[in-house]
């Protein structure tokens, strides 16, 4: 799923989980689709709280239609090819452009996307019947061969998939029917299906990207079937969208959106006061109060399954004693960051994931994932102790920074500030937004850097989208980490379809990572998102990660 702070995912993330319903049955149980959604109902509530803030689902339904929006984002996109799209800025446009098999909805609960129909007559077979008539953006219409051949593109390791942990249990991936796709899996995989509504799941034209070869994602148009197509991309300035007119489902409100590239906070700010931009996800959080009283919008909170955390990347050095680690967790000054850090919008935790993650599960199993952590309270003589008995007081360690905002740069900042008092010499490292993706993605840009503040939002309402992240050799796994007994743990969950046994199993996952403190976890935060009065309709979830919200927004009046 992946927000800098690096806004991530995904595992994915980025969500990209989300959890609830009934317990799939084992062999001959059939899934239908209408009972995946009811096996994966999100946990969203409308007027839940996040520190100083109340939480909704969507804004309000537009009132008609407009000739075009345009929404500032932080950062330009490296390529929108979806097998790479795993941080905010690509997943928030390529959302409206390329559809995938199933559909998060607003809700944070799955739906039919381009399969109208998923079926699972076995623990390891899973059957994808697809839309008839669905027509791409390049001309053609989709077949079961571009969702064979789309899928196969996540496995394929000239591309570098982000997804590719996501299909490690996938056997085969065949055409069954001109309409139909049957995957094979090696053994039971309670989470592919849900990753099957993500970026993982989307279906492009074979055509389309096999003549776009390399330059597929960086020119051109994309070849999928969303409500939007890929319009004139200006380098460095903004990308376009134009309205589909063929697209199967229910036409855009807008018949264009322009996304503009808008590294600085404050100008993203400005140009959300001046109406230069007409909204945006991702706001800076020193902004929240500014725009709030601006009178030309409104500021909307919803949930995020997002926790900002310290993502630990080398464990070569002192942060390789976990005595190091818990000491910079101890000293950490999280109300403080909160307060200044999320704009008063988020709440302090000690936990990896949030707590709506863990919303399918019973009382018992929610104590037992989220109790008895080790204490997120401030204890510096404690801290101390810890550095001079490892024997790190004064060695130096390196934490990435950047401009993007405030919950970035001051999150690292009190990162140093906890090193300087418990007798660590905390340097800090500025990475400019555009660059900042590349933490996640190339192990060069991460070389010098023992971490950096990391905001991950689940990809599917199940905690084990994270927690899978500290398996070994996982794709989020920078530091390394590796224990057997933690990379059973995730297999046995992986391979559990009854989610009440499931979740039992991931909260001792939970546990093992939390007493390692291999990320070291700050606050839970919301999404926000802010509409001038022009325009409405956005959702205000993460579900805008893989979600056509574009389609939504239309005319306030």
């Amino acid at each position: 799923m992946i927000t800098p702070v690096l806004r991530t995912s995904r595992r994915a993330g980025a969500l990209r989980g989300r959890r609830s319903g009934r317990p799939l049955a084992a062999a001959a149980a059939l899934l239908t689709s209408a009972a995946l959604l009811a096996a994966c109902a999100g946990p969203p509530k409308g007027g839940d709280d996040a520190g100083d803030v109340s939480l909704s689902k969507t804004t309000p339904a537009a009132k008609g239609e407009l000739d075009s929006f345009t929404w500032a984002v932080y950062a330009e996109p490296p390529t929108l090819d979806y097998t790479v799209a795993f941080d905010y800025p690509q997943n928030t446009i390529l959302s409206n452009v390329c559809e995938s098999l199933m559909r998060w909805t607003p809700g944070l609960t799955l739906e039919p996307g381009l399969a109208r129909k998923a079926s699972n007559p076995d623990p390891t077979t899973w059957v994808y019947d697809l839309r008839p008539g669905v027509r791409f953006h390049n001309g053609g219409t989709m077949t079961a061969d571009d969702v064979v051949y789309s899928l196969g593109r996540q496995t394929d390791p000239d591309n570098a998939a982000a997804w590719a942990q996501n299909f490690q249990n996938v056997a085969t991936i065949r055409k069954t029917g001109p309409l139909q796709v049957t995957v094979k899996l090696k053994k039971p995989d309670s989470q592919f299906p849900q990753y099957m509504a993500t970026a993982a799941g989307v279906v492009a034209s074979k055509a389309g990207v096999e003549k776009a070869g390399k330059d597929y994602g960086t020119s051109g148009g994309l070849a999928c079937t969303g409500p939007f197509e890929l319009g004139t991309w200006n380098k460095g300035q903004s990308v376009e969208l134009d309205r589909f007119d063929g697209y199967w489902g229910r036409k855009a409100k807008s018949g264009k959106v322009v996304f503009r590239f808008m590294t600085d906070p404050s100008a993203r700010t400005n140009a959300l006061l001046s109406g230069e931009a007409d909204g945006g996800y991702l706001i800076p959080t020193e902004s929240y109060g500014r725009l709030k009283g601006s009178g030309v919008g409104t500021l909307y909170f919803g949930e995020g399954l997002s926790t900002v955390n310290v993502n630990i990347t080398n464990m070569k050095g002192p942060l390789g004693d976990v005595r190091v680690r818990r000491a910079l967790s101890l000293a950490l000054d999280r109300s403080g960051f909160v307060k200044a850090g999320l704009g008063g919008a988020g709440t302090v935790t000690h936990s990896l994931t949030t707590r709506a993650a863990w919303a399918a599960a019973s009382p018992e199993t929610r104590k037992a994932a989220l109790d008895g952590l080790p204490s997120a309270a401030p204890d510096l003589a404690k801290a101390k102790a810890l550095v001079k008995e490892a024997g790190a007081t004064g060695k130096t360690l390196t934490v990435a920074t950047s401009s993007i905002g405030q919950d970035v740069s001051l999150l690292a900042t009190a990162v140093q500030s906890a090193g300087a008092q418990i007798g660590l010499d905390i340097r800090l490292k500025t990475i400019a937004p555009n660059a900042f993706t590349a933490l996640f993605t190339d192990p060069k840009a991460r070389e010098g850097i023992d971490m950096f503040p990391l905001t991950y939002y689940d990809s599917i309402t199940d905690p084990l989208d994270l927690l899978t992240g500290f398996k070994t050799g996982a794709y989020l796994n920078f530091a390394g980490y590796s224990d057997k007994k933690y990379d059973a743990g995730v297999d046995r969950a992986t391979a559990e379809y009854d989610p009440d046994k499931r979740l039992m199993i991931e909260a001792d996952l939970q546990k093992q990572a939390a007493e390692q403190l291999l990320w070291i976890p700050v606050a839970e935060w919301p999404t926000a998102v802010f509409l001038n009065k022009r325009i409405t309709g956005a959702p205000t979830t993460i579900a805008y990660m893989y979600y056509p919200w574009a389609a939504d927004v239309g005319a306030a009046r």
